[in-house]
Order: structure tokens, then sequence, then C-alpha cells
């Protein structure tokens, strides 16, 4: 049963997520992290994948500081405009704090087992990450995410596991950036990095320009299988 929302509730105010629920509960939870297009149908179809691989989940409208209701796509030049004027208006650091009372908020309700994953992906990827070093979320996975070389030594507080996937071509992360990510990261104990070749930034974004559809089956199926390990 997919396509309903649910109202979060914060000292700041109210904004809302779109939820879509699996056949069966309580299930585990997991938070998806939008990209820089805010909560569209490319988000909206994430969620429903997963409510059909079994979990509860969960899309908040991240932008609604900013602007409630973002819905717009990739597909026309004035979007992209928008859209990169919102990332920049964006406060990560509050994003953060947000997602940490969507993670309280999920985890606390009647269709949720009590555990709890998030997957990001672009800007979205970056929040999956700092959502791994400073929430209590049980799992993350960052796609493509951007800035996080800036941040590499939050993993020191990283007590939950986090996979990332990171595109080798990517126009956003370019290869000095990855090469300090890789540098820092690669060899901690709670992460686990996956590099594609040839592919650029959204590689897994759905009708996207740098769809791939191999490296995006093989990014969701190496995620599909980290959570199962760890939120089941």
């Amino acid at each position: 049963m997919a396509g309903q929302t649910l109202d979060i509730k914060t000292p700041d105010g109210t904004f809302t997520a779109y939820v879509a629920r699996p056949a069966q509960t309580p299930a585990p939870a997991i938070v998806v992290l939008q990209e820089i297009f805010g909560v569209n149908k490319v988000m909206r179809d994430i969620c429903d994948d997963y409510a059909a691989q079994g979990y509860l989940a969960i899309c908040p409208d991240l932008f609604w500081r900013i602007e409630p209701g973002v819905d717009i796509t990739d597909q026309s030049e004035a979007e992209w405009k928008k859209a990169f004027e919102l990332m920049n208006a964006f406060d990560p650091d509050q994003g953060v704090r947000d997602i940490r009372v969507v993670i309280d908020t999920i985890r606390s309700h009647e269709d949720c087992s009590g555990k709890v994953g998030a997957v990001g992906f672009c800007l979205g990827g970056l929040l999956a990450f700092t959502t791994a070093t400073r929430t209590d979320a049980d799992a993350s996975v960052a796609y493509y995410g951007v800035g996080i070389e800036q941040r590499t030594g939050e993993a020191e507080r990283l007590a939950h596991p986090l996979m990332m996937h990171v595109a080798e071509e990517d126009q956003f992360v370019p290869k000095p950036a990855q090469e300090l990510i890789l540098g820092a990261l690669k060899n901690h104990p709670q992460i686990q990095i996956h590099t594609y070749p040839g592919c650029d930034h959204a590689f897994a974004r759905k009708g996207g320009e740098h769809y791939n559809a191999e490296a995006a089956e093989a990014a969701n199926a190496r995620t599909a299988a980290f959570f199962e390990a760890n939120l089941r």
C-alpha cells in the first residue's frame, strides 16, 4: 500500500514525508534521502520499490524550510536551475537534524520493527554519510554523495555500517575528491566502498542522462543485501 504522507513534527514546525508501506508490518524502515529535485517521482518510486521488498519506506521533504513540497525533474534547464538554487540555499547540518527527527518518528511508528536504515542519492548521498556519522541509524547507504571529501574526519564517530557507491567519472565528485574519500575511508571497519568505472553522477537515476542500467543493478543488489544483513 503506497502513496501516503506522514507529518514530521519538529520544534520549528511540521513537514511532510512520503511513506510507502510493505504488505506485512511491522517491518524495518528505510529513510530515503532526496536528490536536489525534491520528493519527486524518482524518489517516490524508490520508496515504492523498497516497500515491495518488505520495508517501510519514508522520503522526507528536506527542503521544507526553504520551499515545502518541491517536486521537479531533471528534464529541463529551468528545473536544473531551480534545483541548484535550492541546493545552495539548503543547510546540510540542519538537514541532518531534521533527518534525526524522521528516524525517531519512524522508529517509534507502529508499522516499524524498530530497525531504521537510510539511503541517499546525490545531495542525499552526502546526507546519508552524515546520517551515518551523526545519528543512530542502523545502516546507511550513500549513492554518489557530493561533498563527502570535506567531511571524512566524521567517520571516527561511525558506530553502524555504511556502504558507499562512487561513480569513477562523477562530474560533481572529481578524481582528487574521490582519492581523498578512498584514502580516508577505504580501510574503515564499518565502511564498504564500491566504485563504478565509466559511470557519471546519478548513474542509478532511472530516466536520467547518465543512467547506467548494469551499474545501477549492481549497486542496488549490493544495497539490498546490505540492508537485508543489517536491518532484518
